[in-house]
């Protein structure tokens, strides 16, 4: 598989050269490490250069979906047929991100990182906030989902880009999910780790209490589109693109 590596990068000049290095030891060369700087007010674009990455800019804040699809395009245009998203935190290790990889030889999978949250020492606050959106997600889209928000995924690229998220920000991953589990896109899950570091050396840009209710607006839009395409499809016995819900699951 021609692979690229995706880090949507927000003012991440302390960690992103770490997670660049770390992931240009696990891949060998050819695979393509792309960093959006999603409008940084630091030197996060000019470290990520340096540690040898592709770096594309956007030139103003716009949200990690916004950069995700960023990241996907670029490497779809250099020929990428799947992509790997890490979050620039460093909380991913790199050799789980080469797990993914590795994971499945289906070029159009959708791989998807499963996470010990509470192994992992992560907060009570996202182990709680977490489970109740596996729970949600699975129940929505009648499939058993095991990590609904883990950042660390293998995307098929055409395909992914091909579901018309329109996330901008944190629901993006979400979105995608939901679209792909209905759209009938195979679900592949491999557990992986994850380090959290402690409280007051933890850098994050989630703000839960702005964040949280866009992701279920997002996340409830896209039932709910979904929905109505498949009420159009049985009036007009047409099937909607890009599947609708109650197909592929």
């Amino acid at each position: 598989m021609r692979t690229a590596v995706v880090i949507a990068a927000f003012d991440a000049a302390a960690t992103i050269q770490g997670v660049l290095r770390g992931l240009a030891e696990v891949f060998p060369e050819g695979v393509a490490l792309i960093v959006v700087d999603d409008g940084s007010a630091d030197r996060t674009a000019l470290v990520a250069e340096r540690a040898g990455a592709v770096v594309v800019r956007h030139g103003h804040h716009r949200g990690k979906g916004a950069a995700l699809r960023t990241g996907m395009g670029e490497a779809l245009g250099r020929g990428c047929e799947v992509a790997i998203t890490v979050d620039a935190d460093g909380r991913h290790p790199p050799i789980d991100a080469r797990r993914l990889h590795d994971a499945s030889d289906d070029p159009d999978a959708l791989v998807l990182g499963v996470r010990d949250l509470a192994r992992a020492g992560a907060p009570r606050s996202n182990q709680l906030s977490n489970g109740f959106s596996n729970l949600a997600i699975s129940g929505l889209v009648a499939t058993r989902l095991a990590d609904t928000q883990c950042g660390l995924r293998r995307y098929p690229i055409a395909a992914t880009l091909g579901l018309g998220g329109r996330e901008p920000r944190y629901g993006y991953e979400a979105e995608i999910l939901i679209r792909a589990v209905i759209a009938g896109v195979r679900i592949v899950e491999v557990p992986i780790g994850a380090l959290y570091p402690p409280g007051n050396a933890r850098v994050t840009h989630f703000d839960p209490w702005r964040e949280s209710p866009r992701i279920v607006r997002r996340v409830l839009a896209t039932v709910l589109e979904l929905r109505a395409r498949t009420l159009l499809s049985r009036v007009f016995g047409e099937r909607p693109r890009g599947g609708a819900l109650g197909d592929g699951v």
